[in-house]
C-alpha cells in the first residue's frame, strides 16, 4: 500500500459497502472503485459508519479489504486505504488490530468506545493501548452523538503527542470545540470534518478537509470547494456550496447510507440499494425526491 506522505488532508471517501441478497456484492464494489479511480479523492475508508461496518463480520471485512485493494491496483487509484474500526472492549479491539496487521491497508479510523461512556482517562488509555499495538497511523473518530461520549480537546491533544495518532475525524457537533482544536493542534495533526452539512464552515475555519459520504456524488465539486476557498474566492465558494449543501441535506434526510445507496443504485454504480438491518430502505417520498434530483442534475456523478 502507500507509504505515509504526511497528515491526511483533502477529500476522503467513506466508501459504501454494496450488498446483494445478503452478501457482499464484489461486482458492484469493483465498479465503484473503477468509477472513483479518476476522481480527486485523497483517501478511502472501508467499514466505517457509511460502510455499515457494525453489520459486517470479520471474514466479510477481510473480503471487502482484499477486493478493494485489488481493484485499487487494477484501476490505478493511488490513495491511502484506511479501515474503520470501533468497539467498547479495548482488549478485543487490540486483538482485531493484530489480526488485520497483514491486511493491505494503510491505517485505521477508530471511533470512541460506544455505550460504555468511559471517562477521559479511560479514553486516553483506550486509544493509547490501540496506538501501542500498531505502527500504522490512526485517525481518531470523535462522534459523541453516536457513541455517547465526547473526546475532549485536552484528551485529543495528549493523544496527538503519539507519533502514529495523526488526526481526527471531527463530528463533535460543537463549533467552539472544533475551533479551539484547530487553534491548539500541533503541527502535523490533521482535523477533517465528518459532518457533511458543515463542510463549508469547517473549511473556512481552517480544517484540512473532510470525510464525506455525500462526496460519493458530485465528487469533483466537493473536492473543488476546498481549492476555491484556499484560493480566496469567497463568492465562488459560497455559490458552489449552495448546491452541494442541498445534496448533503437530501442524502441525510433518512439514516445514512440508505439514501446514498438509492442514488448510487439509480445511477447504475451498484446493483442494489440493499442495507442491513437495523437500517432500512428509504421511503417512496424520499426516493422520488432523489430520482428527481438525479434527473435534473447538470454535473457528473
Amino acid at each position: 500500500m502507500l507509504a505515509a506522505s504526511g497528515p491526511p488532508s483533502g477529500l476522503w471517501l467513506p466508501l459504501v459497502t454494496p450488498f446483494r441478497d445478503g452478501a457482499l456484492d464484489e461486482a458492484s464494489l469493483r465498479r465503484l472503485i473503477r468509477h472513483y479511480a479518476d476522481k480527486p479523492i485523497d483517501g478511502l475508508i472501508l467499514g466505517a459508519t457509511t460502510g455499515e461496518g457494525l453489520t459486517i463480520g470479520e471474514d466479510e471485512l477481510a473480503q471487502l479489504v482484499t477486493v478493494t485493494a485489488q481493484a485499487l491496483h487494477e484501476f490505478g487509484m493511488r490513495c491511502p486505504l484506511y479501515l474503520g474500526l470501533s468497539g467498547s472492549d479495548t482488549r478485543r479491539l487490540v486483538a482485531v488490530m493484530a489480526r488485520t496487521a497483514s491486511w493491505p491497508v494503510d491505517g485505521y479510523l477508530i471511533a470512541s468506545p460506544y455505550y460504555s461512556r468511559p471517562s477521559q482517562r479511560g479514553l486516553l488509555q483506550h486509544f493509547g493501548a490501540l496506538a501501542d499495538s500498531t505502527e500504522r497511523p490512526i485517525m481518531l473518530y470523535n462522534i459523541p452523538y453516536r457513541t455517547g461520549v465526547n473526546l475532549d480537546n485536552e484528551t485529543i491533544l495528549r493523544l496527538a503527542e503519539r507519533p502514529n495518532i495523526i488526526g481526527v475525524k471531527d463530528c463533535s457537533a460543537n463549533t467552539l470545540q472544533s475551533v479551539e482544536l484547530l487553534h491548539r493542534r500541533p503541527p502535523g495533526f490533521a482535523v477533517l470534518t465528518g459532518e457533511d452539512s458543515l463542510f463549508y464552515g469547517a473549511l473556512i475555519r481552517g480544517s484540512d478537509g473532510g470525510i464525506l459520504a455525500s462526496a460519493h456524488v458530485h465528487t469533483r465539486d466537493f473536492a473543488a470547494l476546498r481549492s476555491i476557498i484556499l484560493s480566496g474566492d469567497a463568492l465562488r465558494a459560497s455559490m458552489q456550496w449552495r448546491e452541494l449543501s442541498d445534496i448533503a441535506r437530501l442524502l441525510f434526510a433518512e439514516p445514512s447510507p440508505a439514501p446514498l445507496k438509492h442514488w448510487l443504485w439509480r445511477c447504475g454504480l451498484i446493483d442494489s440499494p440493499e442495507v442491513r438491518l437495523p437500517m432500512t430502505a428509504i421511503d417512496s417520498a424520499l426516493a422520488t425526491l432523489i430520482d428527481q434530483r438525479i434527473a435534473c442534475s447538470k454535473v457528473e456523478l
